[in-house]
């Protein structure tokens, strides 16, 4: 498994607030398997998880989002918690960059309540997802076909409801980066 993905670079987008286990998981399996990963964030220095019911451990910035491109990347990871992606769609940064991937047919990978991060950058409508159910609602609205799986996947869109299926959420990005570009309609 070490060297599925050599030579990838993944972004991980995150600002203070993200679910520990949905930045670290990801993050730790995908440096395993090979890939460069990075943590990219409009905040300097480091971005402090929330682990449960408390604030967490605090996770070093590799870039500052305004340096980072899509072009320099294979994917991009958005990890959830509530306040991550609620900060980060209201970035119009955070939300254009996200866009860029899916535009190039690069992987884009979503859990949580990070959904709402592809509502706000107008590629969820027809598209298969899933999310945290709190936000399911948001996410049928959005024009997204909402089903109750572990992972579900679109044309290399992934997406993934709770820390509880990191293992398989990790796993279909690992794959999906191994797939390559997917011909996809721009949004």
């Amino acid at each position: 498994m070490a060297a599925e993905l050599n030579g990838k670079r993944i972004l991980i987008l995150a600002t203070n607030g993200f679910e520990q286990s949905e930045l670290e998981v990801p993050r730790d399996r995908l440096k395993a398997a090979g890939a460069e990963v990075h943590v990219v964030s409009p905040e300097q220095g480091e971005i402090k998880g929330w682990d449960k019911k408390d604030w967490g451990r605090a996770v070093k910035v590799d870039k500052a989002l305004s340096d980072a491109k899509a072009a320099d990347y294979d994917a991009i990871v958005l990890p959830g918690g509530q306040m991550n992606p609620d900060l980060l769609r209201a970035d119009k940064d955070a939300v254009a960059l996200i866009k860029a991937f899916y535009d190039a047919g690069k992987t884009v990978a979503a859990i949580c309540h990070a959904p709402w991060l592809l509502i706000e950058a107008g590629i969820a409508k027809g598209k298969k997802m899933t999310s945290y159910s709190s936000i399911k609602t948001d996410v049928i609205n959005a024009g997204a076909l909402w089903e109750d799986s572990e992972v579900v996947t679109d044309n290399g869109l992934i997406t993934s409801r709770k820390p509880g299926d990191l293992e398989a959420f990790s796993k279909k990005i690992i794959e999906e980066v191994r797939e390559g570009k997917h011909e996809r309609q721009a949004a």
